[in-house]
């Protein structure tokens, strides 16, 4: 299987499926599916489609009868979409140092493999994190999921915490925010503001969309501040929140469907 896999097969899903059916036998009522994807009970599941919050393949459904195939249906609540495959999983991993940020390490170095081994799902990393860099990663088997956070046209912002040598003026951010330019051509920050700065060093955060090798680093260095430490903790509407490193979280319910949104899904 390649990660690309599932989301193909969701692509064809929801380019095929048919649109809902009033009163037919086949399929399950939509309040039931609603109900049984953790919205509510079934008389809640009700009111919210009758407020017209509810939409199948596109088309915003008002009416109790209609019946669907939750495996084939593409269903949003309040415009985010409802994950229905059961089979198809998004964990959140707060990496620790010194872990590779790869499946498996030809050279024997910790990977995240360890972290989810427990888990039957084959999972894939999306995107990377240098082995220096601690903090939030995601791992699924949602091809599509995956490929469109990784992709520069969904632009799903990124938030880091660094602690930096030197002590840091609030206006550098004015400085990033504007644009620095690298070996490999220029970059900016979408945000930045100090959140310490004690002594030698300062605590800053930085937001940005960029995904180039390193660019947090390298735009930090580039400035006059070298990275001591450096962590990820949000992407997109994702947070690190309370993880410890090591420690994994299933993302579902409304924060799925917001990483879903994120992305255009």
């Amino acid at each position: 299987m390649s990660p690309g896999t599932p989301g193909e097969r969701r692509g064809a899903t929801d380019r095929d499926a048919p649109g809902p059916s009033r009163g037919a036998t086949d399929g399950i009522r939509l309040q039931k599916v609603l109900a049984g994807a953790g919205l509510g009970s079934r008389r809640a599941c009700e009111e919210l489609i009758t407020a017209g919050r509810v939409s199948v393949d596109g088309r915003v459904v008002r009416e109790l009868g209609v019946r669907v195939d939750p495996v084939r249906a593409v269903l949003h609540v309040d415009g985010r979409r409802l994950q229905l495959d059961p089979g198809l999983v998004t964990v959140a991993l707060n990496k620790p140092v010194g872990v590779v940020s790869t499946m498996h390490d030809p050279r024997g170095r910790p990977s995240l493999a360890y972290y989810v081994a427990e888990r039957p799902e084959r999972l894939f990393h999306v995107g990377r994190l240098d082995a220096e860099t601690s903090g939030l990663i995601l791992l699924t088997n949602d091809g599509e999921l995956a490929h469109r956070l990784m992709h520069p046209s969904h632009e799903v912002a990124k938030t880091y915490v660094a602690t930096v040598h030197g002590r840091v003026d609030k206006a550098l951010g004015r400085r990033l925010l504007a644009g620095v330019h690298l070996a490999d051509g220029p970059a900016h920050a979408d945000s930045f503001r100090v959140l310490q700065v004690a002594g030698a060093q300062s605590i800053v955060e930085v937001v940005l969309h960029e995904g180039r090798k390193h660019i947090v680093r390298r735009l930090l260095a580039e400035v006059g501040h070298p990275v001591a430490e450096l962590a990820r903790t949000r992407i997109g509407p994702v947070r690190l929140g309370g993880l410890r490193p090591g420690q994994t979280r299933l993302i579902e319910g409304a924060e799925l469907g917001e990483l879903m949104a994120a992305v255009g899904l």
